[in-house]
């Protein structure tokens, strides 16, 4: 495995059914290339991630989509043209492209175009050196299965360095913008339904397709079981009040506190982060649960922005995060 800046290393590895662990705007993703099987073995392998969990195929662009989806509705096109390339992943019906070690042996398959620069140039070489225009790179967190996200370079090189072969790649592509992975709204229906919350909003979904969001899915999708986005230490969450009300200056146990800057530290807690903002709250989040770790704190207090918008996504993040493992 080497680590490198140069987007064409990556590009390089990938066509010859490497590894490739590629930055997004969200998260760090583990790239292989979407169409090979063998390749997207080595994902599974590198993460421990069960088989029948289906990855998100990136593709090079929009007009890539019907390569991989058929029967796309009118109202899923329209999220394409208005976020992609960005954080939103849809999840549609799959072409023969998509075969089963793709989607987890379901009938659709999650595709996405990400805006991160060195991703997108990553693409357009992996384009360029087969030939194929509509080649997509599956790419889930670049993390072990039900662990905290990488929003780094340095993140994927301490957790999979050691499940890396020496012709993989880790390409540096500095911190991640957003810090949270994409909204995963699924398309196979005559109405858009929620899998996942990001960045990329209910509202902004509805205001979009001029349709009601529901959230009764049945698809199988990334980052959605119960427990997942997990540190060693035990998360709680917790109100402002609750926090305030408690008494920690005898505590044994050393504990975090992930709050907003404008909420009090109280004595005995160690302060991981104080965003000032909705936006910093989700781009620190995974690096907070890092640190924890780094720490070796035993658990760690959250108090959760409030549940609309992209705090939405980080209240469901730090759920799972806290759920019994």
């Amino acid at each position: 495995m080497r680590v490198t800046n140069d987007p064409l290393e990556a590009a390089l590895a990938l066509a010859e059914c490497h590894l490739a662990a590629v930055p997004t705007e969200t998260v760090y993703g583990l790239g292989a290339r979407a169409d090979d099987a063998h390749a997207i073995a080595q994902i599974y392998v590198a993460k421990g991630r069960p088989a029948n969990h289906p990855l998100i195929a990136h593709l090079p662009n929009i007009e890539a989509l019907d390569a991989w989806g058929k029967d796309i509705p009118d109202f899923a096109r329209a999220l394409a043209e208005a976020f992609w390339p960005g954080p939103l992943t849809l999840v549609i019906k799959r072409t023969d492209r998509a075969g089963d070690f793709l989607t987890g042996a379901q009938d659709s398959v999650a595709v996405r175009v990400s805006a991160h620069p060195l991703m997108q140039t990553v693409q357009q070489e992996l384009v360029r050196i087969t030939g194929d225009a509509s080649i997509a790179i599956a790419a889930p967190s670049a993390n072990r299965f039900g662990q905290v996200s990488p929003t780094s370079a340095d993140h994927v090189k301490q957790e999979l360095g050691m499940f890396l072969s020496a012709n993989d790649v880790i390409l540096d592509g500095g911190d991640c913008e957003i810090g949270l992975e994409s909204t995963i709204i699924d398309c196979t229906g005559t109405q858009p339904q929620l899998l996942r919350p990001g960045a990329i909003t209910i509202e902004q979904v509805e205001q979009t397709t001029g349709m009601t969001c529901t959230h009764d899915s049945q698809v199988r999708a990334s980052g959605t079981l119960d427990s997942h986005y997990s540190p060693r230490a035990e998360v709680r969450l917790v109100t402002q009040q609750e926090l305030e009300a408690g008494d920690y200056t005898n505590s044994a146990a050393r504990i975090g506190l992930l709050a907003s800057a404008d909420i009090t530290t109280p004595i005995g807690l160690v302060r991981l982060a104080e965003p000032t903002s909705t936006d910093e709250y989700a781009r620190i989040l995974y690096w907070a649960l890092r640190e924890a770790d780094a720490l070796e704190l035993r658990n760690v207090l959250a108090v959760s922005p409030e549940s609309h918008g992209l705090g939405t996504a980080i209240l469901d993040r730090l759920s799972r995060a806290a759920h019994p493992k």
